[in-house]
């Protein structure tokens, strides 16, 4: 089970006289938390420090601390709280007093983890992917039920006798899905879900 952020949320803690602001979001890529980091980067501040995690995708950079000592307590505090699909951007101003590098390890870990421990989390919904044919005079029924099966279209192609959906679902309920379309469209609608081995994946969601 992961959790991702449903809103941006923030942290802050003194620690012997150097403030630390830790700021945490969702992201869907690579890009989106490199602009995340970009946009709420301080340039004044001593280190602006950061991690993300997206799946089996991750980065950390310690922004002039020793190595070691931010970047990657960040990502382990991402991972001890189970999140995916999260940045989380640690701002220090220096006040003066050093603090080691396990005092460091702490401080960056510690503001990073209670900031997502804080934040307002949704479970991450792992989806499935399957194509759906549907004729034109079933669309408009078909699209108005995708939501109450969770149920979303990721891709629209349009052939003379209708659409081609590619279909985003709960991968636990994508052959489901699939059997009520059929069944509501009396079967003029086509589903073709791949076996469970060869399913296609969106990105995960929070529900």
């Amino acid at each position: 089970m992961a959790y991702t952020l449903t809103e941006t949320a923030r942290y802050e803690e003194n620690v012997k006289k150097s403030r630390f602001l830790a700021i945490a979001a969702p992201v869907q890529s690579a890009d989106d938390a490199m602009a995340f980091f970009s946009e709420y980067r301080v340039p004044d501040a001593t280190h602006n420090c950061w991690a993300y995690r997206i799946g089996q995708e991750y980065r950390f950079n310690d922004d002039g601390e020793p190595g070691g000592t931010a970047g990657r307590p960040i990502l382990q505090a991402i991972e001890g709280q189970e999140c995916d699909q999260v940045a989380v951007l640690v701002i220090r101003w220096f006040g003066g007093i050093k603090l080691g590098s396990g005092g460091l390890v702490r401080a960056y870990g510690g503001v990073a983890s209670q900031c997502l421990r804080l934040a307002s989390r949704a479970e991450i919904v792992e989806e499935a992917v399957f194509e759906c044919v549907c004729p034109f005079a079933e669309l408009a029924l078909v699209q108005s039920r995708l939501p109450t099966w969770g149920a979303r279209i990721l891709v629209a192609d349009f052939t003379a006798e209708g659409a081609v959906w590619q279909i985003a679902v709960p991968r636990t309920r994508a052959a489901d899905v699939a059997a009520e379309i059929v069944d509501l469209t009396r079967g003029r609608a086509r589903c073709f879900v791949p076996p469970p081995s060869q399913h296609g994946s969106s990105p995960c969601r929070a529900p």
